[in-house]
């Protein structure tokens, strides 16, 4: 099953006694098909007990017992499971690389600012865009940056982010909020106690991925700042003057400088570029099949 290994990494998180606790229950159910408290009460905790019941990994066998849900995968995911928390973990899945791409990304901010610092920076962009520039329309040189920063963005969110993880944790908050419930309504008061500790341990857990969630967004700007300031720089910087031609844009009708005011205070290069980015980035996901959503289930 696709989601034993990520319910097996939550068991770890716990400590390493939960998943001793997992592989003693594997263990006796392969040995004698199903496996009760009785046969692991030695070993085990009442409260380890039902921890393995609520995540799902323990199911009832028609009152026969209880057998561990894919044994398989179950025993791949404790061969690879790690008791001591990762150092990326920590930090919600950000490696070394990523807190350096987010302390440059907090650099290229200053370029919106410092006319220095985005002079700079244009320059240095210009010695791959300038020769793009000088055989392409304007406006066609921002259409391709924006298919370009479309398709960056599209692929960057598809590897980085774990819409998989996102969507367990949503799905482990709702069955936790099922199960609150019904203990609740039977009056037991240790199930409630113990499954609201689980809960906040959930919720602490989903505050991390989503944490995790801004990852690929640091590299997302660590590409798009440098073109966006390049364009603004070829429109307002000393490397270029750049003349826009008569141009027509929908509703907005016909425009003759890219410093045009067209939409209130946005000019005629802003809104061609997000329309652009806008219109190819959907095209560009639905191509590749990304997702940048937990898909419901």
């Amino acid at each position: 099953m696709a989601r034993t290994a990520p319910k097996v990494d939550r068991l770890a998180d716990e400590g390493e006694a939960m998943t001793d606790a997992l592989a003693t229950v594997l263990s006796v159910a392969e040995e004698k098909g199903t496996v009760t408290w009785s046969d692991v009460s030695d070993d085990l905790t009442s409260g380890e007990w039902g921890r393995l019941i609520e995540s799902g990994l323990l199911i009832d066998a028609d009152g026969e017992g209880f057998v561990v849900d894919d044994p398989e995968g179950v025993r791949e995911a404790l061969e690879e499971s790690d008791p001591e928390p990762a150092e990326d973990d920590e930090d919600g899945g950000w490696s070394t690389w990523d807190k350096l791409a987010g302390l440059a990304t907090l650099g290229l901010f200053a370029g919106y600012s410092l006319t220095s610092v985005r002079d700079a920076i244009g320059g240095v962009i210009d010695i791959a865009l300038g020769p793009l520039a000088e055989i392409l329309p304007f406006y066609v040189v921002i259409l391709v940056l924006a298919v370009f920063t479309g398709t960056t963005s599209s692929i960057l969110q598809d590897q980085l982010m774990d819409m998989e993880g996102m969507q367990d944790s949503q799905e482990q908050i709702k069955d936790i909020q099922n199960r609150l419930e019904d203990a609740k309504e039977r009056g037991d008061d240790e199930a409630v106690e113990r499954i609201e500790q689980e809960q906040m341990e959930a919720m602490t857990e989903q505050m991390g991925s989503m944490f995790a969630m801004f990852r690929p967004m640091v590299w997302i700007m660590l590409i798009n700042i440098p073109v966006f300031l390049w364009i603004y720089w070829m429109v307002f910087g000393t490397g270029m003057s750049v003349e826009a031609p008569v141009m027509t844009f929908p509703i907005l009708g016909e425009v003759a400088s890219w410093q045009e005011g067209v939409a209130g205070p946005m000019q005629a290069w802003i809104v061609w570029y997000f329309l652009c980015s806008i219109s190819f980035t959907q095209i560009i996901r639905k191509a590749l099949n990304v997702e940048t959503s937990p898909t419901a289930s």
